[in-house]
């Protein structure tokens, strides 16, 4: 009888198991067919490309300086025009890429582990460890996110490493919240109970049962920030705080842009293109997540 009792949990883990890998098939073959998100898969693919291969996409130096080609607008020669300073602008929107997708991935990477764990731990763990976790993000999360970011660089630096720290920080708090709602839905189900009776660890049970059942909405929160991220590190640059110069950096193009806007409007137009193109690939490629994730966003 008491071989019989320990083997019913383990069926019923083996079967949550089985249909949550059903699921995310299901969710893939519903993405898929879903063409504005392939359309925003085709876009960022490209990015990546030219972020990885940019060098070998054009034979100017993004730094490179021509003061007998300054302002040369659009032509074969300069598909983008040049600069002030006779710098190629498709070249430096093309190493700006680098740039913005490194500060993407990083920030949001180091915001969903961060965040993720403490959402984990406030949903799974005591309501005094929860009230305080969840405090902590609530004060975070009160302030709006571009000027606590411009408050964390002013106490850290300029630089690209602590733009990345700042927009991290910023956005720990929506994995957090995110995180621990999910983390109250799961707690409950069946196959936990099951873990437990087997006497699995905290540790086992957070990590290897409940962290895959939440990871759908993580993930298509991290498609969404970095949209955002991509957004915030244009900004922080564009008020000198991100990247330096002579780097480019896509929201310092449009901050330097905008100073020959009349006599030179391709120095801002295309870096602000660029901007909306990789976000909106982003929030594309986010949408398509969230509809194939959440059956309630079935359409």
């Amino acid at each position: 009888m008491a071989e019989r009792t320990a083997v019913v949990p383990q069926i019923r883990g083996e079967k949550a198991r089985k249909r949550s890998i059903g699921l995310w098939e299901d969710a893939l073959r519903r993405l898929v067919r879903n063409r504005l998100a392939m359309f925003g898969a085709f876009v960022l693919a490209v990015i990546v490309i030219m972020a990885a291969f940019g060098s070998s996409l054009t034979p100017y130096d993004p730094n490179g300086m021509d003061f007998s080609a300054r302002f040369a607008p659009p032509s074969l020669v300069h598909p983008f025009g040049t600069d002030d300073f006779g710098r190629d602008i498709l070249a430096r929107i093309i190493a700006g890429t680098r740039v913005s997708l490194l500060v993407g991935v990083v920030a949001v990477g180091l915001a969903a582990t961060i965040g993720t764990t403490l959402g984990l731990l406030a949903g799974y763990g005591s309501r005094i460890l929860d009230e305080v976790i969840m405090r902590a993000m609530d004060v975070l999360y009160a302030f709006p996110a571009i000027l606590l970011a411009l408050a964390i660089m002013a106490a850290l630096g300029r630089g690209v490493t602590n733009a990345m720290i700042a927009i991290g920080i910023v956005y720990i708090p929506i994995f957090a919240r995110i995180t621990r709602g999910a983390v109250l839905v799961v707690r409950g189900e069946e196959f936990i109970t099951a873990a437990r009776t087997l006497g699995a660890s905290h540790f086992r049970i957070l990590f290897q049962h409940i962290l895959p059942n939440v990871m759908a909405p993580v993930i298509v929160e991290t498609s969404l920030s970095l949209a955002f991220a991509i957004l915030a590190e244009a900004s922080l640059s564009f008020f000198g705080l991100g990247t330096q110069p002579p780097d480019p950096s896509w929201g310092r193009m449009l901050s330097e842009g905008r100073s020959f806007f009349r006599q030179s409007i391709w120095l801002a137009i295309f870096p602000g293109l660029a901007i909306m193109v990789t976000v909106m690939g982003f929030n594309f490629l986010g949408d398509g997540l969230r509809d194939s994730l959440d059956p309630r966003q079935r359409r």
